[in-house]
């Protein structure tokens, strides 16, 4: 067991300040050192939340901070180079998700990961969602028989796409809702997908500044005969009461579970203007303090490192979710069936709940 963890942080937009917040929390975590290419965000982080050492150049960190570990907090498509200097430097790490967004940054770095024997896990949070563990747990001990077909709905309002995230039009649904979506049905059903089909539509987002695909329904294939539906979207209602439409339904040869984790009734606002379900269950706070299954997956990392125990999420689990989702892009774009090519080996055994 490893008395003290040092952390470090790179990129310090809203979840890169959830990500020190996390470990300032945490008695046998500390932050050491944070870097962000914009210098007046960098410095105004570090003197926050009293970090000694910021940075613009994670190379020069990687070279300079006394840390053990970093979590990479960058938009999807910036991860890879990142990675790969960390793994160089022989510093673990945290990715947010996705893995990477391209077939060739992800063998990259799982090659440079492996080949310098670091360790390293992918925030993929759903599955710390107290229903979807309990559903886990319900199909791991039988109560469902052989898991047998599904159907998945993640979808966010439009304020995350036109607000929430400046680099939207660059990214995708299926990288921002979908990579947690798919992991989370790849966790589900302890399986690999092998054939995806899948179509979208674009027009909505457009319309309104961001180059972006509206949304993807897709018909998931997994190698042992199961068959999922899969829906992720960014054009729902502002007026949603929650920023996610979360739905799911697994069907077993013995059972079925439902899940309806988009509103509950355990706390709801009513004024004169509005509705509002505040959010007690995916990232809040209590007295202060980070709570909830979004933040659980990152305590996860340092726990783990900490303890020498085994990620949740393997380098690569995470891998085979992100060449999945590159699959289901390249269907949607040519409206063909399209088989999921180069999976790594995943135990499904091995990891913590």
């Amino acid at each position: 067991m490893k008395e003290q963890l040092k952390m470090a942080v790179v990129g310090l937009g809203t979840w890169g300040e959830n990500h020190i917040q996390i470990y300032q929390d945490d008695p046998f975590v500390t932050v050491t050192a944070v870097c962000d290419q914009n210098p007046e965000r960098a410095a105004g982080i570090a003197e926050k939340y009293g970090i000694s050492q910021y940075y613009t150049d994670y190379e020069e960190m990687f070279d300079k901070a006394d840390m053990d570990a970093v979590a990479i907090v960058t938009p999807d498509f910036a991860h890879k180079d990142i990675a790969v200097s960390a793994a160089r430097h022989g510093k673990h790490m945290l990715i947010e998700k996705p893995l990477a967004t391209t077939a060739d940054d992800v063998r990259v770095m799982v090659d440079e990961i492996n080949r310098c024997g670091v360790r390293a896990m992918v925030d993929l949070h759903n599955r710390f969602s107290p229903p979807f563990h309990a559903a886990w747990q319900s199909i791991r001990n039988g109560n469902l028989g052989e898991a047998y077909s599904g159907y998945f709905r993640l979808n966010d309002i439009k304020w995350v796409a036109t607000d929430l995230l400046p680099w939207a039009a660059g990214s995708s649904i299926l990288w921002f809702l979908g990579s947690h979506s798919l992991d989370t049905l790849r966790w589900l059903f302890q399986d690999d997908v092998v054939r995806v089909y899948s179509v979208s539509r674009s027009g909505i987002l457009k319309g309104m500044g961001v180059d972006t695909v509206d949304e993807y329904m897709t018909t998931l294939e997994f190698s042992r005969g199961a068959i999922v539906q899969m829906e992720n979207g960014w054009i729902t209602p502002n007026a949603n009461p929650c920023v996610n439409d979360i739905k799911c339904n697994i069907m077993g040869t013995k059972g079925m579970i439902s899940i309806d984790a988009s509103n509950h009734t355990m706390i709801q606002e009513y004024t004169e203007n509005s509705v509002r379900v505040p959010d007690v269950i995916v990232s809040n706070k209590i007295f202060g303090r980070p709570k909830g299954f979004a933040y659980d997956s990152i305590r996860a990392f340092t726990d783990c490192l900490i303890n020498n125990r085994e990620f949740p999420v393997s380098i690569s689990d995470a891998a085979n979710t992100t060449l999945t989702l590159l699959a289901i892009m390249e269907s949607a774009g040519t409206r063909m069936p399209v088989e999921v090519h180069g999976l790594y080996p995943v135990n499904w055994k091995s990891g913590t709940p």
